[in-house]
């Protein structure tokens, strides 16, 4: 099929290497505008073989339109978007496009759906590639694959590791699916539904007063972006690569800095406490400890002040 690719990082270049293998074309890629000096990884993919490649940082244009409507493809396929791509030309392509979502939709629709997987404390999470209309993730469903986050995995462990795979293949093996004539369009179950915005500084905060599970959950949900993040003499200290800590909390006040050393700083929950390996505060992210001691954080200070 010829097949129009929109999308970004390196999900979309291993999409497009797996279309191309597949015997598929691919009249055009369509991504954001560089960031940096290095360009995205499906735009170098792309033009090392020669595909043609549009950059719009709004895709709601004129020139968008007609970039979509030039690649004359068979099916748009969605890998990896951050732009909202308008309805009117999603249906361009002869067979419409499909998208690709990290989460089991109906559940967890929105930009940060692995976030606040973990944040809940989702233990089965998967993919769904579907057909997107003019909604956020409301389109009707072409194919899921389920997956298990375990019980410490990050946001950014649990896409790289298992999601980022996972989809890929679902990706190919849904347009396997429309090549053969025999993708289905399920729809969504509305009552099953649940939206949740980007995941921000807003929503990352530390309540040490909250259960251990909770504050885990919280730190790596938000590991590596946007950062937990508490307080400490007026310094916003982010935490990373949490750890339910063995080490009872003696009596401590929530938020007290229990220890600090190789395996990262300590602070006592409501009902025990987290160690957390990384953190950052004014400087670049480093190992806890080092932190710590740049910071003047010892055991007994007491964070969220």
């Amino acid at each position: 099929m010829r097949i129009l690719l929109v999308g970004q990082a390196a999900f979309a270049a291993r999409v497009l290497e797996g279309l191309l293998g597949a015997g598929d074309t691919i009249a055009a890629v369509v991504c954001p505008p560089d960031r940096g000096p290095e360009p995205d990884p499906v735009k170098a993919a792309a033009l090392a073989r020669g595909i043609p490649v549009h950059q719009f940082a709004s895709l709601r244009g004129p020139e968008a339109r007609a970039a979509f409507a030039a690649a004359d493809a068979d099916l748009g396929v969605l890998a990896y978007v951050t732009q909202i791509v308008p309805e009117p030309l999603l249906k361009l392509p002869r067979h419409a496009s499909i998208c690709f979502h990290p989460s089991l939709l109906p559940r967890y629709r929105g930009g940060s759906a692995i976030n606040w997987q973990l944040i809940r404390g989702e233990t089965t999470t998967g993919v769904t590639v579907f057909w997107p209309d003019a909604g956020i993730d409301t389109g009707p469903i072409l194919l899921q694959r389920t997956a298990t986050a375990g019980p410490d995995d990050t946001a950014g462990s649990l896409y790289y590791k298992t999601l980022f795979p996972l989809g890929v293949q679902a990706v190919l093996d849904a347009v396997a699916l429309v090549r053969a004539g025999t993708a289905p369009r399920i729809p969504q179950d509305e009552t099953q539904a649940t939206y949740d915005p980007l995941c921000r500084d807003e929503h990352a905060e530390i309540v040490w007063d909250a259960p251990t599970t909770h504050v885990h959950n919280l730190i790596r949900g938000c590991d590596p972006q946007p950062g937990a993040h508490t307080r400490w003499h007026g310094v916003r200290l982010r935490l990373f690569d949490s750890r339910r800590a063995a080490a009872a909390r003696g009596g401590a006040a929530p938020g007290t800095v229990l220890g600090v050393d190789a395996a990262g700083i300590t602070v006592a929950t409501a009902d025990g406490a987290v160690t957390c390996a990384r953190a950052r505060g004014d400087g670049p992210k480093a190992a806890a400890a080092e932190v710590a001691r740049a910071l003047g954080l010892a055991p007994g200070a007491r964070l969220g002040s």
